[in-house]
């Protein structure tokens, strides 16, 4: 029993497209190939838009879904499926679409209404599947009907409300609905129609104006508005002139209302009879003839000076028999100034303000249009100074600053000078105005005014000039010392702290790097420059230095650190230096102390007459040759003070029978102290980084002057 689907066929009777009412079938067909002939149930189902809608055991492979009357509920895509065996077969899909809607069904839960009340309609499509669209119309004679739409996506019906106008009498409403297949609408025919009676709660009111015509300002103007009403609930009266209401009454069938007419009351009137939703007006045009113009107010002067005299003149243009007075307005209200037609006065600064009078003639009371007369102070000279108080600002920072009138009456009118030149022109209503600055240069000399003036006809007052001193910020700090890099232990140091460019005074601070910097020196000099010894160094004092520069521009420039390293004084140097000494300058003095000696015994053994000459002169030798001996042992190395002293070591002769040899001439020794070059005097014109070697100690030479008698 061996059998295979060749196919499975789904169709519509009569056709794909059917009216609405007319019976309809879907008829599925399986094509069956089979071994022998044995007989094959099948299962047969039909969907519609995915669901079931029949099913079916045969054994003829054909099943029939039969449908009496068409709906368009019956609209959509068949599919039908075949299962036999184990196996099991789909069809093709089939759209079939049900032509036409049907008839809609409007209920209505009045008959007869009154107007302002609401008609409530139900309108109902049967046997018909969401979603559905409803139009509604309401239907009013010698007119267009009046539609309202409302889609229903989950039901067949749809409810709405009408008004009731004013002026609806008999009213017919229908409905009738739409729906969307394949993107196309299908509309139903019109339901039945539905006619509502339509009743008045009140008759249009009538609005009655006493006197009716030839109003003038000054008479008394009534009116009267009334209505008939079928019942007394929640009725309202107003009466309005150009839309502002001026009476009203409440449950009540008539208004009433009376004023005295003024040129203002000209206009529409409207009354209006409303209840709930329901309203109905009248309209009427009142025109007031003008009695007389409204006065005219002149003043003397709108601007002038405080101390001047104002006056005020109050006018009406060809009518003299009224009441003036003259007024003075404010936020407060109104001030009365005087009852007369004119007022003088002498202005001051409070009297500045808006000004009106008013005119009255049978009880009519006009006012003018407002003059408004601004009195004006003189402002006095003003002041200008720096916002941050100090006369100086930082180069390539703008620079603020502020002017102040402290007398005078808004506006003022600031003028700002910097030199001969006018920089800007400021209007405000403050005694106070700011000017910036941003055009500062190294070489401005700083001179700035400001000028203040108002309407006042005393003119423009200038301030005193303000000289700006212009802070050159801190360029380029560097840091020097002689010795540069070493120094031997015990040594000096002298640091040399620079900058390129900047505003005195300038600080310096000289630091020596550690965990935490500390601060060696700090000055505040009125130079570029600085210098500072450090004495007697030690290895404790080696490392890196760096100079801080700062001025009152409050920005710090440090330098490029430098390295200071110590080095041991050499010990053999000074060795050899003592020996030389020794062996030129010692030795040669004891020579000659000798000499000396042998040749004094030698004169003594001879019975010299000179010995007296001869002893005193043996003496200052020995004298001489003592003192070169100390000073030699004392002589340590320091630095030079740059100049030569002389001291006196003279030995001379008392004795007036000296022989001729030593009359002829004699010997005097004198000190002679030879300094070396200090490096610390005129450090200026030493190149920073080129230190001179500094050599220590003075070099004491002895040298014999022979001085002749003449």
């Amino acid at each position: 029993q061996v059998f295979t689907f060749n196919a499975v066929q789904i169709k519509a009777h009569p056709s794909v497209k059917v009216k609405n009412g007319a019976p309809m079938s879907i008829i599925c067909h399986a094509d069956i190939s089979k071994s022998t002939n044995f007989n094959l149930l099948q299962n047969i189902t039909i969907f519609k838009d995915g669901k079931l809608v029949f099913a079916s055991v045969s054994g003829k492979g054909v099943a029939r879904y039969e449908v009496p009357m068409a709906r368009s509920s019956h609209t959509g895509d068949y599919q039908c499926a075949v299962e036999a065996g184990g196996k099991i077969k789909h069809s093709d899909s089939l759209h079939v679409w049900v032509t036409g809607m049907t008839k809609p069904i409007l209920i209505t839960e009045k008959k007869e209404v009154f107007e302002g009340e609401i008609v409530k309609l139900r309108c109902e499509l049967p046997e018909e599947v969401p979603p559905l669209y409803f139009i509604f119309r309401k239907i009013k004679m010698n007119s267009s009907p009046k539609e309202k739409i409302q889609n229903e996506l989950e039901r067949n019906f749809s409810v709405i409300e009408f008004p009731v106008d004013e002026g609806d009498n008999i009213l017919q409403f229908d409905c009738f609905g739409k729906r969307s297949v394949k993107f196309e609408f299908e509309t139903s025919e019109p339901s039945n129609r539905t006619l509502i009676t339509v009743k008045e709660p009140f008759i249009k009111p009538t609005l009655h104006i006493k006197p009716s015509s030839n109003i003038t300002e000054g008479n008394e103007i009534q009116f009267e508005c009334s209505t008939v009403v079928a019942k007394m609930r929640d009725i309202e009266i107003i009466l309005l002139r150009n839309k502002t209401i001026l009476s009203s009454v409440r449950d009540k069938a008539v208004l009433k209302y009376s004023a005295v007419a003024t040129l203002e009351d000209s206009g529409e009137y409207l009354c209006k009879v409303e209840e709930g939703k329901a309203s109905k007006s009248t309209t009427w045009n009142v025109v007031v003839t003008e009695l007389f113009p409204k006065p005219v107010l002149a003043a003397s002067a709108n601007k002038l000076d405080e101390n001047k005299e104002l006056t005020l003149s109050c006018s009406i243009k060809g009518f003299q028999n009224a009441s003036f007075s003259i007024l003075r307005k404010n936020s407060n209200g109104e001030f009365l100034l005087k009852n007369s037609q004119n007022l003088t006065l002498r202005a001051n600064v409070r009297d500045a303000g808006s000004y009106i009078c008013k005119a009255e003639v049978n009880r009519i009371v006009k006012e003018s249009k407002p003059v408004t007369v601004r009195v004006y102070a003189p402002v006095s000279v003003p002041n200008i100074s720096v916002f941050s108080g100090l006369p100086e600002v930082v180069l390539g920072r703008p620079l603020k600053l502020t002017c102040c009138s402290v007398m005078g009456t808004p506006p003022i009118t600031f003028t700002f000078y910097k030199g001969n030149k006018a920089k800007k022109e400021t209007v405000t209503n403050d005694t106070c105005t700011v000017f910036f600055d941003g055009d500062i240069r190294q070489n401005d000399k700083g001179q700035y005014r400001c000028g203040a003036r108002n309407n006042h006809s005393s003119g423009m007052k200038t301030s005193k000039a303000l000289n700006i001193t212009v802070i050159v910020p801190i360029r380029n700090t560097s840091l020097g010392s002689i010795p540069y890099g070493e120094v031997e232990d015990g040594g000096d140091t002298a640091f040399l702290c620079s900058v390129n460019e900047g505003s005195w005074p300038i600080l310096f601070r000289l630091f020596r790097k550690s965990d935490r910097d500390v601060l060696l020196f700090e000055n505040s000099e009125h130079a570029d420059r600085v210098l500072w010894r450090k004495k007697d160094m030690s290895r404790e004092d080696t490392g890196t230095y760096y100079c801080l520069a700062s001025n009152r521009a409050n920005v710090s420039v440090k330098s490029h650190p430098i390295t200071i390293n110590g080095k041991l004084a050499s010990v053999i140097s000074s060795s050899w230096q003592k020996g030389v000494i020794t062996a030129f300058v010692l030795i040669p003095i004891a020579g000659v102390v000798i000499l000396a000696v042998w040749w004094f015994w030698c004169r003594k053994k001879n019975g010299n007459k000179l010995f007296p000459s001869i002893s005193l002169s043996a003496l200052s030798t020995n004298s001489a040759s003592e003192k070169l001996s100390r000073q030699h042992n004392d002589a340590d190395y320091y630095s030079g003070s740059g100049y030569i002293e002389d001291g006196e070591n003279h030995m001379k002769s008392t004795d007036e029978n000296k022989g001729p040899d030593l009359e002829s001439a004699e010997v005097e020794y004198t000190e002679v102290e030879v300094s070396t070059f200090d490096p610390h005097r005129e450090i200026d014109s030493v190149p920073i980084h080129f230190p001179a070697p500094v050599q220590k100690g003075t070099e004491t030479v002895y040298s014999e002057i022979r001085k002749a008698n003449n």
